[in-house]
């Protein structure tokens, strides 16, 4: 009775473990949204509250350590379960980062002049919902523990990159042509720079749910380095 008391506690802590994480990624996908949609529209006031909601993205991510380490002294977990929390424990702070990503991209939003006539800004929604997505498929892998879901999201990272590097190009050429608008296209460069990390990011989160639910490193055709867990 007591070991079924046990199994059942520690199945209730993982399932809190990863509602956490599923609410850390959804605040996290929207600050990517609503921060790309700020800066494209100038929107202060938006930009303000991406930025204030980021400290919730914070809180949580205490919640998990707290229980992801509790998990462990009280649980003793081993093996595959024990995979599951330190997942859990390094994903929550891998998607910290994504929310910090976000949010510099928010505080971005007041130093771009001349939103409306400034063409580059257009590229970059279009990059930043991919990268949302793969955000938001990433944590539905985790969740599910789906390691084909994960290898799809790792492959998405090459449409991310190449994303950047066409804006990229497309930054320099029009600071070239305009130098009047260097400073503003300097910021987009990094905003650029923060949503192509985001890809990143996702990708090493993709690469830790393939580890925890297969117990081995994503194959070499899909990544070239090794996921965070050991």
């Amino acid at each position: 009775m007591s070991t079924e008391h046990t199994v059942k506690a520690f199945d209730e802590d993982i399932t809190r473990l990863r509602g956490l994480i599923a609410e850390m990624g959804g605040l996290a996908e929207l600050a990517i949204q609503e921060s790309l949609h700020a800066l494209v529209k100038g929107d202060e006031k938006l930009a303000r509250e991406v930025v204030r909601r980021d400290k919730k993205i914070d809180a949580l991510e205490i919640e998990v350590d707290k229980l992801a380490v509790r998990v462990i002294a009280l649980r003793a977990p081993m093996a595959d379960d024990l995979r599951e929390v330190i997942a859990a424990l390094k994903i929550a702070g891998v998607v910290e980062r994504i929310g910090d990503y976000a949010k510099n991209i928010a505080k971005r939003t007041s130093q771009i002049e001349h939103h409306k006539q400034f063409d580059p800004l257009t590229l970059l929604p279009a990059m930043g919902e991919v990268a949302a997505e793969m955000v938001h498929d990433v944590l539905t892998a985790y969740a599910a523990r789906d390691p084909v879901t994960a290898r799809e999201v790792i492959a998405r990272d090459e449409k991310v990159d190449a994303f950047y590097e066409s804006i990229f190009r497309n930054l320099v050429s029009h600071m070239m042509e305009n130098p009047a608008t260097i400073s503003s296209a300097a910021q987009l460069l990094f905003v650029a720079r923060s949503i192509e990390r985001i890809g990143d990011h996702a990708t090493n989160v993709a690469e830790m749910v393939y580890f925890a639910a297969t117990g081995t490193y994503v194959p070499e055709a899909d990544a070239e380095a090794e996921p965070a867990i050991h």
